[in-house]
C-alpha cells in the first residue's frame, strides 16, 4: 500500500511515455523481478503443476487480463489528472470484495460487520457524488481489481506465483508493444 501511495507521484515522471507503453514496462520488469524473488527465495516450483490445470489455468488467464486492465487504467488515470477518481476505486474495492466474499464465496456478516460495511459505503458514496464525472474510473478499477482478486483465489496460486504466471501470460502483449513502438521509432525508453 505504500508503494501504491507513491505511484501517482512516480508515473507522471514517465512522460511522455503513454498509458500502454508504462504499463508494458511494467509488465516486464514485474515477471524480471518475481523471477528474481522466487530464485533468490528459492521458492519451490511445485505450485506450478496445481495451477496449471484445465480448470485452474483460465481463472490464472483471467486474472492477468484483469490485473492487466485495472494496471492500465490506473495508469491512465494518474497520468491524466485524475488521482482522486483513480483512489476512490481503491477506496470501492473492499465494499466490492465483501460482495463478492458474500456472493462467490459464501461468507457471511455479521451484524457489527454489515453496520460498519453500509458505514464505509456512505463514506464512499459522499466521495462519489463529488466526483461523479470520473465514477467510471473509480468502478472500473474497483471492479477489475475485485474480480481479479477473486479469480486469484479461484485459481489457488500462491502470491507470487500468481503475479509470475500472471505477468508471464501479459509478456507477449507488452513484447509486441515494445516492437511496435521501436519499429514506428516511438518509444521514450531506450531509444
Amino acid at each position: 500500500y505504500v508503494i501504491w501511495g507513491f505511484f501517482p507521484l512516480l508515473f507522471p515522471l514517465l512522460k511522455p511515455a503513454g498509458a500502454f507503453e508504462i504499463l508494458a514496462h511494467r509488465i516486464v520488469w514485474s515477471l524480471v523481478a518475481v523471477t528474481v524473488a522466487l530464485l533468490l527465495l528459492r521458492h519451490p516450483w511445485g505450485w506450478l503443476r496445481q495451477v496449471w490445470t484445465r480448470e485452474r489455468l483460465p481463472r490464472v488467464v483471467a486474472a492477468a487480463f484483469l490485473v492487466g486492465a485495472n494496471w492500465l487504467v490506473y495508469i491512465w488515470a494518474v497520468n491524466s489528472g485524475q488521482v482522486v477518481e483513480a483512489s476512490l476505486g481503491y477506496f470501492i474495492n473492499p465494499l466490492l470484495n465483501i460482495v463478492l466474499g458474500v456472493v462467490l464465496f459464501g461468507e457471511r456478516m455479521s451484524r457489527a460487520g454489515l453496520a460498519g460495511t453500509l458505514l464505509a459505503a456512505a463514506g464512499v458514496a459522499v466521495i462519489a457524488w463529488e466526483n461523479w464525472s470520473g465514477l467510471w474510473i473509480s468502478l472500473t478499477l474497483a471492479l477489475s481489481f475485485g474480480l481479479y482478486g477473486a479469480a486469484k483465489k479461484k485459481a489457488s496460486a500462491p502470491p507470487l506465483g500468481g503475479l509470475f504466471l500472471e505477468s508471464g501470460i501479459l509478456l507477449p502483449f507488452a513484447l509486441a508493444y515494445w516492437g511496435w513502438l521501436a519499429v514506428n521509432g516511438a518509444s521514450h525508453f531506450g531509444g
